[in-house]
């Protein structure tokens, strides 16, 4: 059986994942009522993303005999100023992901809970390669996004980007 603390926190990590969902659903359709599908096709796999890491998480208390516990999910309240907007909140949200697994792992090292430890290792490489991702966002938009043509040719970049499940076993 898991830690009681670590099952709490890993249940509000389950909602903290289905809420970066909705989040990033939210700006794909922003994009999208922009016409900028490319970038409206980015977001999307990234709700899918992070539907599927909170799939995992759930799927690592089931396997532990440990009852999953939904939660409300707020909607986002973001009214998007321009186009870099979404790119700068998306890396800002991934940061508090990252900052929350490290507090599930930090409490995990604690109690000693090598299992749970190595079920987040891969978590914690992900969050690395999320924060990545959405700073690049923020960079090309910089060096190319105020030049029509190199807008549109940033959203063609982004509209290539298809969607991998992830292969954490549990």
């Amino acid at each position: 059986m898991l830690n009681k603390e670590i099952v709490t926190k890993i249940n509000q990590q389950i909602n903290f994942e289905f809420y970066s969902a909705y989040l990033y659903l939210d700006m794909s359709n922003y994009y999208a009522d922009s016409n900028l599908n490319g970038f409206a096709n980015w977001f999307k796999i990234q709700t899918q993303e992070e539907r599927d890491h909170a799939m995992l998480f759930m799927d690592y208390l089931l396997n532990n005999s440990e009852k999953v516990v939904f939660q409300d999910i707020k909607a986002p309240a973001f009214v998007y100023k321009d186009f870099r907007q979404p790119a700068v909140e998306a890396y800002e949200h991934e940061l508090k992901v990252t900052a929350s697994i490290h507090d599930i792992y930090g409490t995990a090292y604690e109690l000693k809970d090598f299992r749970t430890m190595q079920f987040l290792d891969w978590f914690v490489k992900e969050q690395n390669e999320e924060e990545k991702n959405t700073d690049e966002i923020i960079k090309r938009y910089d060096l190319f996004g105020n030049d029509a043509k190199g807008l549109y040719l940033l959203d063609s970049e982004l509209a290539a980007r298809v969607y991998t499940p992830p292969t954490l076993v549990i």
